[in-house]
């Protein structure tokens, strides 16, 4: 028997309906990063990179006055976007990528760009502003943060955007 184009778009609108009412939203965060952090702290892992993440030379354990550069600056913006107040934690790429995938961290950044190779391991950010190699080739420079976590993700893209604008002067436009 077949069904007729009407009855299939009543099923679909139902269907739809139906799990509008479940509460689902789109993006989520199945382990709740955005929600956690909101008002909250914001785990943020940094390893040292060029002026992107700048620590002080003798601190042995780096709190948020012990670090400086670029991407610094953007996390505690960030932070301060959603009320919350930054957690650092220093170390190398692969210790903050374990830290990422065993829920430890809610975001990395180490001057990293969209060639990492830690794409498989965690979630990664649209690039959010270029810079340049040292051999003077263009590159992208994108953050992690632990995978599936999206309204987390989106959350941060959006602030990424709307903070690499203000940065240049675009918003001014």
């Amino acid at each position: 028997m077949r069904t007729t184009t009407p009855f299939r778009a009543a099923v679909i609108g139902l269907l739809a309906l139906t799990l509008a009412g479940c509460g689902i939203s789109i993006p989520s965060d199945p382990d709740g990063t955005l929600d956690e952090a909101r008002d909250g702290v914001l785990r943020a892992g940094v390893s040292p990179h060029g002026e992107f993440v700048v620590v002080e030379p003798g601190a042995s354990a780096p709190t948020g006055s012990d670090l400086s550069g670029s991407e610094v600056e953007a996390i505690e913006a960030f932070a301060d976007s959603i009320g919350a107040e930054v957690e650092w934690t220093v170390s190398s790429e692969e210790a903050l990528v374990r830290g990422l995938e065993a829920g430890d961290l809610d975001l990395v950044a180490a001057g990293l760009t969209d060639a990492t190779p830690w794409i498989d391991k965690a979630g990664v950010t649209r690039p959010y502003a270029e810079t340049t190699s040292p051999d003077g080739s263009p590159q992208k420079l994108v953050m992690l943060v632990p995978i599936g976590e999206n309204a987390f993700l989106t959350e941060l893209e959006t602030f990424l955007t709307e903070y690499g604008r203000a940065q240049s002067g675009e918003a001014a436009r």
